[in-house]
């Protein structure tokens, strides 16, 4: 699942995402909106889901929203001015650490893995 406002509104996008999908994966691309609504409705407790978002700021909506998230996979992220260096492939900015240090106060698990066989590493100490 793909939580972006933008791509969700961009059919564009969303026909490029689309084509990015693993064989055999099914892949939704909603906005946050409509992902809030889902999970409150309970759409996928029968469901594993995996949800991509570009910023972590997404994802606290979701939590500020009652959603409920125990682990967030960091995987590789652009390379922001001023940016904190989580892995070698992914970076936080200000504001995304801040959003990180309100995560992790949920009890969230936020590790940075940019492929399955690398090693997943906490983020809790490099943000402070």
């Amino acid at each position: 699942m793909v939580i972006d406002d933008s791509v969700a509104n961009d059919d564009i996008k969303k026909s490029s995402m689309r084509l990015a999908r693993p064989a055999g994966m099914a892949v939704s691309i909603i906005t946050e909106e409509t992902a809030i609504t889902n999970f409150k409705k309970g759409k996928y407790d029968k469901e594993k889901v995996f949800v991509i978002v570009k910023e972590p700021e997404t994802i606290l909506h979701l939590v500020e929203n009652g959603i409920e998230l125990d682990r967030l996979i960091v995987g590789g992220t652009v390379v922001k001015d001023n940016a904190l260096q989580l892995s070698s492939r992914a970076y936080a900015s200000e504001e995304n650490v801040e959003t990180y240090k309100k995560l992790l106060g949920t009890g969230m698990e936020i590790v940075t893995q940019f492929v399955p066989a690398d090693k997943a590493q906490d983020i809790q100490s490099k943000i402070g």
